[in-house]
């Protein structure tokens, strides 16, 4: 697939926690179906079997993750992880796009030139810094997300998306490859903001697609309501 379909569009990622009650491939393809139906241009799909079942659910791009482990790098953390992603069926295989050490000891280089000799289709780089942005992209991966923004030592969490780190990025890329932003985008406002700090494409997950969460937010303002003025827009 061309990665420039996905210039000013929605990507949503459908996956929900170990023991939820959602936890399911057949419930994630479910969900998968329902935002394609809503307009989103790509799904990013958790696991192997959710990457299958999720494929052959929507007629839009997967774009495929596995995670391994809670800590470090665990998103598609090796180049085993990657190809797995990959025979799965997933159109774009993402993967930790942060300089930090990988299990496997392969540098990001090493991974993604391994990928390259058995995968043709565009990679996502899930990046926490300026500094793992431009290596990432350097490497000629297609997609640059802030995924990773604020949950390592790299950057301060933002309480939504990363907007000083999309200013900072914006412009910077190669032809060919695209600014997504990711993480912590709630509300159609962040998407909006997010596209006019520079990002190409928006990834919403949490907001559209884990009830869990929303609910909480929900009955967080019917347990604390003090005026409509003090209700919260920005939810972490």
């Amino acid at each position: 697939m061309n990665p420039a379909e996905l210039t000013n569009t929605l990507i949503v990622s459908c996956q929900a926690y170990p023991g939820e009650p959602m936890r399911d491939p057949r419930t994630m393809a479910q969900i998968a179906a329902a935002v394609e139906r809503g307009g989103a241009s790509a799904v990013r799909a958790q696991g192997l079997e959710d990457i299958r079942q999720v494929k052959a659910a929507v007629s839009v791009p997967v774009i495929g993750i596995w995670k391994d482990g809670e800590q470090g790098v665990f998103i598609t953390p090796t180049l085993e992880h990657a190809l797995a992603v990959a025979e799965a069926g997933a159109d774009i295989v993402a993967l930790d796009g942060t300089l930090r050490e990988r299990p496997d000891g392969r540098t990001l280089a090493q991974t993604v030139a391994g990928l390259r000799e058995r995968f043709d289709g565009p990679l996502m780089a899930d990046c926490d810094s300026v500094e793992s942005a431009q290596a990432a992209a350097e490497l000629g991966i297609e997609l640059i997300g802030t995924t990773l923004a604020g949950y390592t030592d790299a950057r301060p969490k933002t309480d939504g998306p990363d907007l000083a780190l999309l200013r900072e990025l914006a412009g910077s890329l190669g032809e060919g490859q695209l600014l997504v932003a990711e993480g912590r985008v709630h509300t159609p406002q962040q998407v909006a903001e997010a596209r006019d700090a520079g990002a190409d494409a928006v990834v919403v997950g949490t907001a559209i697609t884990h009830p869990t969460t929303i609910t909480t937010w929900f009955a967080e303002a019917a347990r604390n309501h003090k005026g409509v003025d003090n209700v919260m827009t920005n939810y972490t």
